[in-house]
């Protein structure tokens, strides 16, 4: 690059400036890197100046040019956007789901009718002229069950849709005039079955907008849903026969004996009923050992004891063990104790139990003659063995029916927990109930209970024959004579000749 200095001129004068002296500033500064400075100095002391300042600016750093490189390309994408119009937004698929059809769960069963739910939100400047919905391959569905409603925030939009299946799995939704833009689409389609094996399954969208142009908007979310148990699959082989439709028919016998609504309620309901026999078993074994511990302090001589298992048993047997069990559940948490619903449901069954086992214990061990306990104590042995290996094993014995049908009355009393939402046969039963608007859960939910209640009842009846047949023998004697009721008796005379008492000595020969 050619530069032109010139000096100075003091005076002032324009005729006294020399000529302009041309000089190549590039070749200078070759010279002065190379370290030759010697003859730029002697031509112009400043040369020497400007070059030392060119030489002393420090140059960009990477990092730097990295930085200026990123603002330049954000730069010109602002600028793009500004000037390219942007392209408006397709459809999008805001739900696809399918209701669960498992009696009393939340599963989605295939082989059952359920309900898929289709929603897609058109943007702001997008009008949709059809709809086509390839559905998931197996299933099972037909134009009449399908519904197609628009919605215009909340305002329902009549869109006249015409809706033909092919036959290859596809749904094709047409509209007679393209919809209004910014429409929200809502496809509900009943009585669609699923594969019977399951599986995961989606639904793809392609749509066409009012232009023409297709859009394909790929699949939906995922839908899981679960195989048919065994019970499921019988029930579902139920309902084609013949003889259950027949039986179905008659509107009693559908509402309260449905034989398909049996085979899928059974599984449900055998899960409530482990539930209330864990119950039982916990809480009757605790409430024997309680209710024995009242029956002693009933029968202690001091007078505290006594007044303190009187009011505990009376406050029990006197209120219904509903009011307990609700006091139990919605008190405790009030006062911030937090029990766990099954922990705390064995703890109030036990104790409303155990009230009435004490009065049963305590008459068992009542019924003992006294004449027991004085022979013993005469043997040298002290009231506790005495209690203990006397009257105690004999009272058991004694009362095991009663205590039998006390534990008949605890396993029907857990139904009243399904008030509380602990899940035992009455709560599922319930459950079902609820989801099929069908009475036959609750026949079910009897049957489990009639396991247990006759069978116990049963032997309940036998020990108490028994306990009849060996007090009559005890009472006889010799050669099966009674022995107690001829010792010792009169007989009052019968043709009024005589009314003196005539004393008969038993005859035993």
């Amino acid at each position: 690059m050619a530069c032109r200095t010139a000096p100075s001129n003091p005076g002032g004068s324009l005729h006294a400036l020399p000529p302009f002296r041309i000089f190549d500033i590039g070749a200078h500064k070759r010279r002065f890197d190379a370290g030759d400075a010697a003859p730029i100095a002697a031509s112009d002391p400043s040369i020497i100046e400007r070059l030392t300042m060119n030489t002393s600016t420090p140059k960009a750093s990477p990092l730097a040019r990295i930085a200026l490189a990123f603002a330049l390309v954000l730069g010109l994408f602002a600028v793009g956007s500004l000037v390219v119009p942007g392209q408006a937004q397709a459809l999008e698929v805001t739900q696809c789901t399918a209701a669960p059809n498992e009696d009393g769960g939340n599963q989605i069963l295939g082989g059952a009718e359920t309900r898929i739910t289709w929603r897609g939100q058109a943007a702001e400047d997008e009008s949709v002229s059809s709809i086509v919905l390839t559905m998931p391959e197996g299933l099972q569905f037909d134009a009449d069950g399908v519904k197609v409603t628009g919605l215009d925030e909340l305002d329902r939009v009549e869109l006249n849709a015409q809706i033909t299946i092919p036959g290859d799995g596809t749904m094709h939704i047409d509209f007679p005039e393209p919809a209004p833009a910014g429409l929200s689409f809502l496809v509900e389609t009943y009585g669609a079955t699923f594969p019977t094996e399951g599986g995961t399954f989606t639904v793809s969208t392609q749509i066409t907008d009012a232009d023409g142009t297709v859009s394909d908007l790929g699949p939906s979310s995922e839908i899981q849903v679960a195989g048919l148990s065994k019970s499921e699959q019988l029930s579902s082989w139920l309902e084609d026969q013949e003889w259950v439709q027949a039986w179905n028919s008659n509107r009693f016998l559908h509402m309260f004996f449905d034989p398909t609504l049996i085979v899928t309620s059974i599984p449900s309901v055998a899960q409530g009923w482990v539930t209330a026999l864990g119950i039982v078993i916990i809480a009757f074994p605790l409430a024997i050992v309680v209710g024995f511990l009242l029956a002693l302090l009933r029968m202690s001589k001091l007078l505290p004891l006594r007044a303190i298992a009187s009011l505990y048993v009376n406050i029990v047997r006197g209120t219904p063990m509903f009011l307990q069990i609700y006091i139990a559940f919605f008190g405790l948490p009030l006062l911030g104790v937090n029990v766990d619903n099954f922990a705390l449901g064995c703890i109030v069954m036990a104790l409303n139990s155990c009230a009435y086992l004490c009065e049963i214990f305590r008459a068992g061990i009542q019924s003992i003659n006294k004449g027991q306990f004085e022979a013993a104590r005469s043997l040298g042995m002290s009231a506790p063995q005495t209690m203990l290996s006397v009257i105690i094993p004999q009272a058991f014995r004694n009362v095991i029916p009663t205590m039998t049908n006390e534990l008949i009355t605890l396993y029907k009393d857990t139904s009243l927990l399904a008030a509380v939402g602990i899940m035992e046969t009455v709560m599922y039963a319930k459950t079902i109930t609820a989801a099929t608007g069908n009475i036959t859960p609750y026949i079910v939910a009897a049957l489990f209970y009639l396991v247990v209640t006759l069978p116990m009842t049963a032997i309940t009846r036998r020990m108490e024959t028994g306990s009849t047949k060996k007090s009559s023998k005890k009472g006889k004697g010799l050669f099966g004579k009674s022995s107690s009721s001829d010792k010792g008796s009169w007989t009052p005379a019968t043709d009024g000749t005589s009314t003196k008492l005539e004393v008969k000595q038993p005859d035993y020969f």
